[in-house]
């Protein structure tokens, strides 16, 4: 009675082993498990998911619960799904003033702060930046310049130069920048929404207790730079500068991560991880119809649902490759789950040798499955083959001018050398997907879930294809990032 048994196992062992990739994608990717997830993440009990929120933990709560029951391993270096995120809310200092000849400023930012109360001496120096400190003293004074450089007068240039003219300032021994920006009221409300409301930022509490010398920094926006062409270089100008400290509050939210082994003896050393951001920008300005919540059903309970459709696939059906499973909190804050992830991996990063995003906005197109950076790594036919197979096309990204590379988690992985596209809903134009992009009406009732099944299933496989290739993936000779991950590879 025991061969028939043995002659059973072998046949369903024999079917098993028989099964094509495409195959084991069909066996694990269902249109009502898509649906249970998104409708979940973006249920209106879960107020937008919004970092550092309750609401938010329940959905982390959530994701660690479902790797667990697919069987999905832990994080090894604390045994449960989480990797812990230290962040600190900044609340901007409430009632500073800024009056210069009697007249004074309310649109204005403050970039550090510090707690001053100072009527005295400003003096013009132009840009700020070395030569204009040459033959002047502003010792224990405050310093008037002009945003940027001579060729950098954009506000993004102006706000990476402004470690470095701080750092001049205070060796000079001002006390003080206040620096006039021309910024048109668009980009000045940008400006000030970003300085004047609570920011997240990763917690440096090494530093916290550093002596650092006190010093304020205040954009005045200065449209045509109408106020800084009134100054007279090396000019000293009545100023009157009142400003709190900065309020701190540690915030406590978490990436949720996990991993399956691989089943190559050799590969299973090299890791593919697959991420995507599970937080959202919570409750805000209410539409029309009054709802407040926004739900961020496109973005990005759907590219979360990606990572959870991989998860129970390569659980069931391991690749030769590993897989590291990483869903980032705070994205919608500055990237700042996987900014800290990069710096506080699990698994070395060297062993990381490629990072299959997942982040949307939207889609017009439910032929097509849009991949941002797609022609920049070698696993491109992976990828394409994969979509095919399910009767999609994979496309690259349709607006380069929208810098989408940069802008998602996947950037901090690149910046570090390791491959990192992103799988994204079909578009053909940007500005096409704003519809839901940001909004309460992001809802899991408006999308097409037949398209989603095409579109998860190609994700899976083009996973499942990139963890099986006997070759590496890497980037594309030239790429801007192939420089770090020849270093970070140790190529030559």
């Amino acid at each position: 009675m025991k061969y028939p048994s043995l002659l059973i196992t072998l046949f369903l062992s024999t079917v098993i082993f028989a099964q094509t990739d495409q195959e084991k994608v069909e066996a694990t990717v269902s249109k009502g498990d898509i649906e249970g997830h998104i409708y979940f993440l973006s249920d209106d009990l879960l107020k937008g998911r919004e970092t550092g929120t309750p609401e938010n933990k329940i959905a982390a709560s959530y994701l660690a619960n479902t790797f667990r029951r697919h069987g999905v391993k832990p994080n090894p270096l604390t045994n449960d799904y989480y990797q812990e995120v230290p962040l600190q809310a900044i609340t901007p200092p409430k009632n500073s003033t800024l009056s210069v000849e009697g007249k004074e400023y309310t649109n204005k930012v403050v970039l550090n702060a510090s707690k001053i109360n100072y009527t005295g001496d400003a003096i013009y120096i132009g840009y700020g930046l070395e030569k204009d400190y040459q033959n002047i003293n502003v010792e224990g004074k405050v310093v008037l310049i002009k945003a940027g450089g001579p060729d950098a007068k954009d506000a993004r240039s102006a706000f990476g130069l402004r470690g470095k003219k701080m750092e001049l300032a205070k060796k000079a021994g001002a006390l003080a920048i206040i620096e006039y920006i021309n910024a048109a009221p668009q980009i000045w409300s940008y400006i000030d929404h970003n300085f004047n409301s609570q920011r997240l930022e990763i917690s440096q509490s090494k530093n916290q207790n550093s002596k650092e010398t006190p010093f304020s920094y205040v954009w005045v926006q200065d449209i045509n730079e109408t106020h800084a062409a009134s100054f007279t270089p090396k000019k000293k100008y009545p100023i009157q500068l009142t400003m709190q400290e900065e309020s701190l509050e540690i915030i406590r939210t978490q990436n949720v991560v996990g991993i399956v082994e691989g089943t190559d003896p050799q590969l299973k050393d090299e890791y593919i991880i697959y991420s995507a951001h599970y937080d959202h920008v919570g409750i805000g300005q209410p539409d029309k119809t009054g709802d407040t919540i926004y739900n961020g059903a496109r973005d990005n309970a759907v590219g979360v649902t990606t990572v959870l459709s991989m998860a129970e696939n390569l659980a069931a059906y391991p690749t030769k490759r590993s897989a590291l499973f990483i869903l980032f909190t705070a994205e919608e804050k500055g990237l700042l789950g996987s900014e800290f992830y990069t710096q506080n991996p699990i698994v070395p990063l060297e062993q990381m040798v490629y990072c299959f995003n997942s982040d949307n906005g939207g889609y017009n197109d439910t032929s097509i499955a849009t991949i941002v950076g797609l022609t920049r790594t070698t696993a491109e036919e992976n990828i394409k083959n994969a979509a095919a197979a399910f009767g999609l096309q994979a496309m690259e990204d349709p607006a380069p001018e929208q810098g989408l590379f940069n802008r998602s988690d996947n950037v901090h992985f690149a910046r570090k050398g390791i491959p990192s596209p992103t799988f994204s809903l079909g578009f053909t134009d940007f500005s096409k997907i704003t519809t839901y992009y940001h909004r309460p009406n992001d809802e899991a009732d408006t999308l097409d879930y037949d398209y989603l099944l095409k579109f998860f299933k190609a994700y899976v496989l083009s996973g499942r294809n990139i963890a099986n290739d006997s070759s590496t993936p890497f980037w594309v000779s030239g790429d801007p990032y192939e420089s770090a991950g020849k270093k970070l590879y140790n190529k030559q």
